[in-house]
């Protein structure tokens, strides 16, 4: 089994996962440096069309939960790279091992790679193409392997709900946009008293009745998706309170006429710096984004809430006078660090009581 980027360099190893549907398996390397959370990464719908590689070194130790504890339903990632899998694992929470678990998900992954130099190569030129390739004749030859782009599709179309769900029941009601949301969002929201309406990406809710919304995280380019771009924008006539989260923030600031751009190789780990900028606090945050908000091209009334203290990327956004707010972290972690969850409780505050 071989690893091959789209400038032509291979990393060999051994597979440990599915084999790849029709003898190899593409996507966008990326990687990610968390110590832990390799469960609820793979669950991430934000990693769908990705070739996910784990930069620590030793993968698989504590198995995998029963499925309460995944962000969707499925393992989202195209597949797997590690430097070495452990093939023991024990936890009291295990139900199974990661192999068992990619395997049943008919998902590849490969062990043996040097992790390590991968992730510098990647850091160095940028997120690469590349294709997880069981032929051994087609592996000995780049030229000829075919690299598919995942962020020239709509991916939030791929993993969005299709139907309006209901959750909970209450006086106030908050439209929960889906564009690939991880669960434990679902789950940070819910409070006695309030109902969730989860709807699909492009769905038209201008007609219904709502409180305040919120439009989760997702994969790929943000400007793949108009239509939530313009449901959003008819929503901020309303003036009701909005939060983004992680693609949720470049969609708002899309709606609010910002723009944005591609990052080099994209922040996915759960030790991300973040300052805020109002209060100069750092919080260290859990990440999963590959593009960003162009800082300088917000207007005038929004500004900038939080900054990534690694590269000044931007981190959150904030309107000035409207209830409206972004981050491009996870406040919900899973997995990661939850010192941002008080962003959660700051806006379900900002929510107008009703009796």
């Amino acid at each position: 089994m071989k690893l091959i980027l789209e400038d032509g360099t291979i990393f060999e190893g051994k597979s440990f996962g599915a084999p790849p549907a029709g003898g190899y398996a593409s996507g966008e390397v990326v990687f990610n440096t968390g110590m832990v959370g390799y469960v609820e990464s793979l669950s991430d719908p934000s990693y769908a069309g990705q070739i996910l590689v784990l930069s620590y070194p030793l993968v698989g130790s504590y198995g995998v939960p029963e499925r309460r504890f995944f962000e969707s339903s499925k393992i989202q990632a195209a597949g797997l790279v590690v430097a070495e899998y452990s093939q023991n694992y024990s936890h009291h929470s295990a139900r199974q091992s990661l192999a068992q678990w990619l395997i049943r998900s008919k998902v590849p992954a490969i062990t043996g790679v040097d992790t390590r130099a991968l992730t510098k190569k990647i850091r160095e030129h940028g997120v690469m193409l590349g294709v997880i390739d069981a032929n051994p004749v087609r592996a000995s030859a780049s030229g000829r392997t075919k690299f598919l782009d995942p962020n020239e599709e709509n991916l939030v179309a791929r993993v969005s709900t299709k139907r309006p769900e209901t959750y909970g029941a209450g006086p106030a009601t908050i439209v929960l946009i889906d564009c690939g949301m991880k669960e434990n969002i679902l789950r940070s929201l819910q409070r006695p008293g309030i109902k969730i309406i989860r709807v699909p990406w492009d769905y038209d809710f201008s007609n219904d009745a709502y409180d305040a919304i919120v439009i989760s995280n997702g994969p790929g380019d943000p400007n793949m998706c108009p239509e939530t771009i313009a449901n959003v924008k008819r929503a901020m006539i309303s003036n009701k309170p909005i939060l983004g989260i992680c693609l949720g923030t470049q969609l708002l600031a899309l709606a609010g006429g910002a723009g944005t751009y591609k990052l080099k190789y994209g922040h996915r780990s759960q030790n991300q710096p973040c300052i805020d900028v109002e209060t100069k606090r750092c919080y260290i945050t859990s990440q999963n984004h590959g593009y960003a908000v162009d800082a300088k091209s917000l207007p005038g009334d929004w500004k900038v809430w939080f900054t990534n203290a690694n590269d000044g990327s931007v981190e959150g956004i904030k309107h000035r006078t409207r209830p409206w707010s972004a981050v491009q972290f996870h406040p919900e972690a899973s997995p990661g660090p939850t010192d941002t969850a008080w962003i959660f409780e700051d806006f379900l505050h900002a929510i107008p009581k009703k009796n």
